[in-house]
């Protein structure tokens, strides 16, 4: 009976792999993006294509699990969702308003601890912020918000 059960979710988890669903598109050349755009520290810029540009950007590394499904699925809505809410690829197109609003909504985040993500964080150990990396970020943010003002 068990081995039945185990053949049986075998079966799905192998016809499944038809239906891993499209990868959100990935593009390395951003002429809007944040990082192309702006006058980052190198550490700054480091510690956001670390702990942040694989969903938040059109720069995303997928993994090797990211193309097995049911965790294509998971991975996929996650990438879209976190580029609706911040797409770094796209920052030089967005207003000043959103601007404003997306460095506040990165500090209160990373500030909260509620980014990266623990889900990522635990498949990616490099996207593990230090206490001071999640300082250093926050004072960015708000710095940057200041400079975004006087644009």
């Amino acid at each position: 009976m068990k081995a039945k059960v185990i053949g049986i979710i075998l079966v799905v988890v192998i016809l499944l792999q038809f239906f891993r669903g499209s990868a959100p598109e990935v593009t390395v050349e951003n002429p809007n993006d944040l990082i192309a755009t702006a006058e980052l520290s190198g550490d700054i810029a480091a510690t956001l294509r670390a702990a942040c540009y694989d969903c938040h950007s059109m720069e995303t590394k997928y993994p090797w699990y990211s193309y097995i499904t049911p965790v294509s699925w998971f991975l996929f809505h996650h990438i879209d969702e976190g580029r609706d809410e911040l797409n770094f690829s796209e920052w030089a197109a967005y207003s000043k308003r959103d601007k404003l609003r997306k460095l506040k909504d990165i500090q209160e985040e990373v500030e909260e601890g509620e980014m990266p993500m623990e889900s990522y964080v635990i498949m990616h150990s490099e996207a593990s912020l230090t206490e001071e990396q999640r300082e250093a970020i926050v004072t960015w943010a708000k710095n940057f918000a200041g400079e975004v003002i006087r644009e």
